[in-house]
């Protein structure tokens, strides 16, 4: 007779997973048991005047009226500021003099702003401080009417 091929480990681990698959039967088992009918007035949740969820409707008579046409959802335009907020002032953080570019820190957002040699009004180099006006360039805000502040 020969020695039985099934080894201690694997019987163990045999036995592990039969334990692992009964107890995931049984709890499936028990929430099928559980899960009674959930009506659409249990899960349906209110925002309150202050934004926290509840249970319980609002009182539709503290509702307020809101004209729709108050309401402003644009971003305003650059030109309705006055020309002082359109001018912003930076520091020159890094400019390549062969290829004609640099970056300007702006104080006010403390972001970096690309510019081009060809929208500066002066020659500029590093850590000069500048004022500038930002618009929309292809890969973010790009920095126009470049000058040195002397």
């Amino acid at each position: 007779m020969g020695r039985s091929r099934e080894t201690y480990n694997k019987k163990e681990v045999r036995t592990k997973k039969e334990k692992k698959r009964k107890a995931k039967a049984q709890r499936r088992e028990e929430r099928k048991e559980n899960a009674g009918k959930t009506s659409l007035d249990d899960m349906i949740a209110y925002v309150d005047e202050n934004g926290n969820l509840s249970d319980t409707p609002p009182d539709p008579s503290e509702k307020t009226e809101v004209d729709p046409n108050d309401i402003d959802i644009s971003i305003p335009k650059n030109e309705d500021l006055p020309e002082e907020e359109l001018l912003r002032k930076g520091v020159v953080t890094f400019y390549n003099d062969d290829k004609g570019f640099g970056f300007i820190k702006d104080k006010q957002s403390n972001a970096s702003v690309f510019f081009h040699v060809k929208n500066t009004k002066e020659p500029v180099k590093e850590n000069n401080i500048v004022t500038f006006q930002t618009e929309k360039g292809p890969k973010g805000p790009v920095a126009i009417d470049v000058e040195v502040i002397r």
